[in-house]
């Protein structure tokens, strides 16, 4: 019996097949790698670089907080991020204001 392939993560079609190493769609002309669906849970910072629990960021735009007048200022450093699933995917501890959940789209991986 062959190989079930995975439906197109563009249109969501069955019928899906291999040519050479990426998967097609025949419905729409997506083209994907086989190995794309392991890459969908890496989190990646504003610049591509790939993001892990416990990384130093750096915050790269002014951003309120939701509900209150304060500002997380451009080059705040947070320390100790912790990477959840959802809009928000890093949870974290801002020095001066607190518990709260940043996009990945607006921070930077700091040197330690």
């Amino acid at each position: 019996m062959p190989e079930t392939l995975p439906p197109c993560p563009a249109c969501a079609s069955v019928y899906t097949y291999e040519m050479d190493a990426l998967l097609v769609c025949p419905e729409c002309g997506h083209e994907w790698s086989a190995t794309a669906e392991e890459d969908a849970a890496v989190v990646r910072d504003s610049v591509g670089n790939i993001l892990t629990d416990g990384d130093t960021v750096t915050v790269i735009k002014d951003l309120k907080v939701k509900g209150s007048s304060s500002v997380v200022k451009v080059g705040t450093k947070v320390r100790g991020i912790r990477l959840v699933d959802g809009d928000h995917d890093i949870d974290c501890k801002v020095p001066g204001i607190g518990q709260m959940g940043l996009k990945s789209q607006f921070v930077k991986k700091a040197a330690d």
